[in-house]
């Protein structure tokens, strides 16, 4: 594959996972080497930072995400104040259904129930403020547990979440839409 194709792919994909990717994951997805992974990426950095484009490359460790250019932050901090205020999204909606009904709970969970990747649904229900970190799990890695929040209580004019909506009955055997169950270790939650 041409150095240059393998830029724009990688650029494509780190683009649409949107969180931190290692090189060894690029290298399995393109089908090339980590070697030709670090050369394209290097390429792909520079070109980013001498056309004065408004994203960088950035590289954490093995790790690489496409972020602002620093000098844009506060361009970016008041474009994203008014999404704060944005109606809610169908998957936006549905992350929030499962967290309400099953927190505290970790994003593995919420994807393991949705299907889907739900990173920036997560990050963008914290920065409406409508879910919150609640401590860590524990288990390998210490996922984030999330939890709702007094501001959707208020958003969902309910006093607290007793008064959610109990979960439809699909068939005859009292089974539910979500899977209700306390995750192991969520007990006696360690705080932050």
């Amino acid at each position: 594959m041409d150095i240059n194709e393998l830029k724009g792919i990688l650029e494509s994909v780190i683009f649409a996972v949107g969180d931190a990717v290692s090189a060894s994951f690029l290298a399995d997805v393109t089908g090339t080497s980590p070697k030709e992974v670090n050369e394209a990426l290097s390429l792909l950095a520079a070109e980013l930072l001498e056309s004065g484009r408004g994203i960088r490359l950035a590289k954490m460790e093995d790790k690489y995400q496409l972020c602002t250019k620093e000098q844009n932050g506060d361009y970016v901090k008041r474009a994203l104040q008014g999404r704060k205020n944005s109606p809610l999204s169908n998957a936006a909606l549905e992350v929030l259904a499962i967290i309400a009904y099953n927190q505290p709970t970790t994003k593995a969970y919420v994807e393991q129930i949705r299907g889907v990747e739900s990173g920036q649904v997560i990050a963008n229900l914290v920065s409406k403020e409508l879910i919150e970190e609640k401590g860590r799990l524990d288990a390998p890695g210490r996922p984030i547990l999330y939890a709702t929040t007094t501001e959707f209580l208020r958003c969902f004019k309910i006093k607290s979440l007793s008064e959610l909506p109990e979960l439809p009955v699909i068939g005859g055997d009292n089974e539910t839409l979500f899977v209700q169950e306390v995750i192991p270790g969520t007990e006696d939650v360690a705080e932050n």
